[in-house]
């Protein structure tokens, strides 16, 4: 299994810290408003990184966390005239709605920076004693100029990046470059520390939590894009200053989601609200594991309903073949495995395995469908079409895919036989009376 390392940039092979185990921690959300597409792409793409991994035996220890104290959320609750605590509280839970719409299991451990703040203050006072950080005023500000490699991560070069920081001077730094650890201030929800009464910066917040949870490096750290500089690059430096270590071994980053080629903008209109989506949501989740995730995805209505009707097309084949199992009483029987499935089943896993490339995976999807269709048109052996069904369900399991289809009931078997009858018969008025009967119950 290869993973492309952006740390590296390179593809390496994966290689667990701790046998059959994976520690892994994924950039939660800044709970202060809800989700947009954009922000689902890490919550779908991670989530599929960490079934495969159950799928392979792994024990996974996921861990994304809520980021509940920000200059964000205070401003969110001055303007709703609120308790910060209650817009985090509105926001996580508009959060696990979203995830769920999406298809993405949330059993995990959820952190909140409000919960780790003991932790969190701990771990500055260790870098302001070992040198890292300065206070000043009753800020605390860390040292880029002690980590001899600061970039490592985005490529970027400390002169570039000076040249960059001039433009808006903070006089009480050292250096233009040196991040805010903790900010003294009255506005908001604060807490009492050594350095003074404040509230800590962004950057400190996560390495702090990972310090604390799995107490020493992990294996894979992921998030998106736009937050590998600084956020992403200044939680390496932290741990570089404490630890020696790079956080984890492995960095992952998926690409932006962007509408009509741009990137999204609440002040220029546009920007799509998970909530808000008017389509089936897994054919959305289709639509953002069909691009590889390091790739940018476009976004448009056109686009977007082109993969919801692909997923219809997946889910009605599945369907029909299901029932058509469920009717014979087949759903039970011994599976035969073709030479033709064995072939996809392998393809399907080599594009899990080559950095989850999900694009091909969904490509061997596709042929499944192909394959169902003509077995299911052949009328083959029921066995060959349990085999069939049995990878969907592989496929669906890894992706997180949920086509939604149980077994039939036996008030449901009857109406489909006699719809089922009434068409062979000709018996067309009958026959559009029970497939709206059928339709209604979601069986076509």
């Amino acid at each position: 299994m290869r993973i492309f390392n952006s740390l590296s940039n390179h593809l390496e092979e994966f290689k667990p810290m701790h046998k059959d185990t994976v520690n892994m921690y994924v950039c939660g959300p800044t709970v202060y408003n809800y989700i947009h597409i954009g922000n689902a792409r890490p919550v779908i793409f991670f989530d599929v990184v960490r079934r495969y991994f159950e799928y392979k035996g792994y024990t996974v220890n996921f861990v994304s966390n809520f980021t509940d104290v920000d200059d964000k959320v205070i401003t969110k609750a001055i303007e709703d005239e609120m308790e910060e605590k209650e817009v985090a509280e509105k926001f996580i839970d508009a959060f696990y709605k979203d995830a769920a719409r999406v298809g993405s299991s949330t059993k995990y451990l959820a952190p909140r920076v409000t919960e780790y703040m003991s932790s969190i203050i701990s771990y500055i006072e260790r870098l302001i004693d070992k040198g890292y950080a300065y206070t000043v005023d009753g800020d605390v500000y860390f040292r880029v100029s002690k980590i001899e490699d600061y970039g490592i991560l985005s490529g970027r070069k400390v002169e570039d990046l000076k040249e960059g920081a001039r433009i808006d001077v903070n006089v009480k730094k050292e250096n233009p470059l040196d991040f805010t650890l903790w900010k003294k201030t009255d506005v908001g929800i604060t807490w009492p520390s050594p350095f003074g009464e404040g509230r800590p910066g962004w950057h400190t917040e996560c390495v702090a939590m990972i310090n604390d949870i799995f107490d020493g490096p992990i294996d894979i750290h992921g998030g998106g894009s736009e937050i590998k500089f600084p956020h992403h690059e200044n939680e390496i430096a932290q741990a570089k200053a404490l630890e020696q270590h790079n956080i984890a071994n492995i960095w992952m980053h998926n690409g932006q989601l962007n509408i009509d080629d741009k990137k999204m903008s609440k002040s220029e209109g546009r920007m799509i609200l998970v909530k808000d989506l008017n389509v089936d949501y897994m054919g959305f989740r289709l639509f953002t594991l069909s691009t590889h995730y390091r790739s940018p995805i476009n976004y448009t209505d056109e686009i977007l309903d082109s993969y919801v009707r692909e997923w219809q097309k997946i889910r009605r084949v599945y369907k029909q073949s299901f029932y058509h199992l469920d009717l014979a009483e087949s759903l039970e029987i011994s599976p035969e495995v073709t030479e033709n499935l064995k072939a996809i089943e392998l393809r399907f896993m080599d594009a899990m395995d080559a950095d989850f490339n999900t694009a091909n995976a969904i490509t061997e999807l596709q042929n499944l469908v192909k394959y169902t269709n003509q077995t299911l048109r052949s009328k083959n052996s029921d066995k060959a079409l349990k085999a069939a069904i049995d990878l969907f369900d592989t496929f669906f399991k890894i992706l997180g895919l949920t086509p939604g289809v149980s077994p039939l009931t036996a008030s449901d078997k009857a109406i489909y036989m006699a719809w089922d009858d009434a068409r062979k018969n000709k018996d067309f008025d009958k026959a559009d009376r029970l497939r709206d009967k059928l339709n209604a119950r979601g069986i076509l």
